[in-house]
């Protein structure tokens, strides 16, 4: 062949391959690229009539409590959670996927060495008499490199959808930790509610055995008709019944309590009753701005969404041809006395280009399928930050409603006190006898069970709108969360500023 003519073969085969090119590209429809969806960037709050308190809920919210105890119920759980551990092996999963889809984009090389030893066949297609030997060595000794053009950019839609994966696990790690804070706490309070609840019952036992003792003797003495007596007996009854209810739920709590430390009852930490704490309830004055970046399962959503839209990248790339090159180089001899001379060496390079001709209806039906998960992720998302607007709303107004009502309990608490003493008075005046005194001890203690069952109430309300409020969590964005790393602690803020769009 001539130069002429070997210039006239070149160029007509490059121009065959991009009129290939070309068909292919024609032939698919490639669809246009997606921009980003629309999702919520604000948080429905308007009308809310709250107390304001000072920011936002701390990393360690629990330690405003000022409570031991629960720091080292928290310490606990965060060390031994099963669900924890869970969501842990969930973000580490997330990570090695992201390592796994990064390795397989670029250059990638190998090596490979064999010794072969091998008879031939006499009666096969060369008999080993034309050859004059029948054993011979084969040995191969080589590098081999291969290199992805990733000119349509779905290797780096794959990396960045693999890394939007690991963010989105980090943040639903940080909504576990979050619960499992929230839910010990939660437990925590209610026992040591009912164990002030049990303190109180004791004592309306004590009381109403004394009256019913006084109401039998009166019925001896023929002063009181039989009822009087039936009636002190029933509410004595109530009164153990009670009691009895209390006691049980004090114990169902603290098995709770080892089920969300991931212990045995036995080897909780021991644990003493003591007043249940203040409340400081109120929302953060910027609440309505700000909650999308504190809620870690606003985040988790968002990077949801990323991902989404980068695997519709993913499968419009689908449409485009695959261009890459191999090489190889190494050294090949059946003698291996010449096995490293210059004339054993081998070389290779393969440009190959992979075109999607006949795959339109598929590519078309796996890019339909990957915006259909886009508009669930996107639905997904704005629900979840409806049901964040929801959560602070109801218990916010809840909170409201409870201090409204303990404020009117705490006045019946202060009325009966007071009636009690005036009874106690006219009973060591000798004006009345002692069953006045004892009947208001009764409604004052009925009255202080109420309070502290109100108090629990407010409490766990706390509890629940600090949860709303993400707990402390507060959201990196894009750029500082760009690498995925394990979660050091229980509280990890590895997620992106939902506000904000990577584009």
């Amino acid at each position: 062949m001539t130069a002429h003519s070997a210039i006239r073969h070149g160029l007509g085969y490059r121009a065959a391959l991009a009129g290939a090119i070309a068909l292919a590209v024609a032939g698919c429809s490639i669809p246009s690229k997606l921009s980003h969806p629309a999702i919520r960037d604000d948080v429905p709050l308007a009308g809310l009539d709250a107390t304001m308190r000072a920011g936002w809920p701390d990393a360690e919210w629990w330690r405003q409590y000022n409570d031991p105890q629960l720091d080292t119920l928290i310490a606990t759980a965060m060390k031994g959670s099963p669900d924890l551990a869970q969501a842990r092996s969930r973000v580490d999963s997330a990570l090695q996927s992201t390592r796994a889809t990064a390795a397989q984009a670029g250059l990638s090389v190998s090596g490979s060495g064999q010794f072969e030893r091998q008879r031939l066949s006499e009666t096969g297609l060369i008999p080993p008499k034309f050859l004059g030997f029948t054993w011979y060595n084969q040995a191969d000794l080589g590098v081999q490199a291969q290199y992805d053009f990733d000119l349509w950019g779905k290797k780096r839609a794959a990396i960045e959808a693999a890394t939007d994966q690991a963010h989105a696990a980090e943040a639903q790690h940080s909504a576990a930790a979050l619960t499992i804070q929230n839910m010990v706490a939660d437990t925590y309070f209610g026992w040591l509610a009912d164990e002030a609840r049990i303190d109180i019952a004791r004592q309306a036992v004590r009381t109403q055995e004394q009256l019913t003792h006084l109401a039998e003797l009166r019925v001896r003495q023929g002063v009181d008709l039989p009822d009087t007596a039936q009636s002190a007996r029933a509410q004595l009854a109530a009164a153990r019944e009670m009691l009895v209810t209390l006691e049980g739920s004090a114990k169902v709590r603290l098995a709770a309590l080892a089920s969300l430390l991931g212990v045995a009852p036995a080897e909780l930490p021991p644990l003493q009753p003591r007043a249940l704490p203040d409340i400081d309830s109120g929302l953060p004055d910027d609440v309505g701005v700000d909650l999308i970046a504190r809620r870690p399962d606003i985040a988790a959503s968002r990077w949801q969404v990323e991902s989404a839209l980068r695997q519709t990248d993913v499968a419009r790339a689908e449409f485009f041809p695959d261009i890459s090159i191999s090489a190889m180089a190494g050294l090949s001899s059946i003698d291996m006395d010449k096995f490293f001379s210059s004339g054993s060496r081998v070389f290779g390079l393969t440009p190959a280009v992979h075109l999607p001709i006949f795959t339109g209806g598929l590519l078309k039906a796996n890019y339909g399928v990957s915006k259909a998960q886009l508009d669930a992720a996107v639905a997904q998302y704005n629900s979840t930050v409806l049901t964040a607007a929801r959560d602070v709303s109801t218990q916010s107004l809840t909170a409201q409603q409870l201090a409204g009502r303990r404020h009117e309990q705490q006045a019946e608490v202060d009325a009966n006190e007071r009636l009690l003493a005036s009874a106690k008075a006219r009973a060591r005046q000798g004006v009345r006898d002692i069953r006045e005194s004892l009947g208001a001890e009764a409604q004052l203690l009925q009255q202080r069970d109420n309070a502290i069952n109100l108090h629990a109430q407010a409490l766990s309300t706390d509890l629940a709108l600090i949860k709303a409020l993400g707990g402390g969590y507060r959201a990196e964005s894009p750029k500082q969360a760009s690498t995925p790393s394990s979660p050091s602690d229980s509280t990890s803020n590895f997620a992106g500023d939902a506000s904000h769009e990577r584009h």
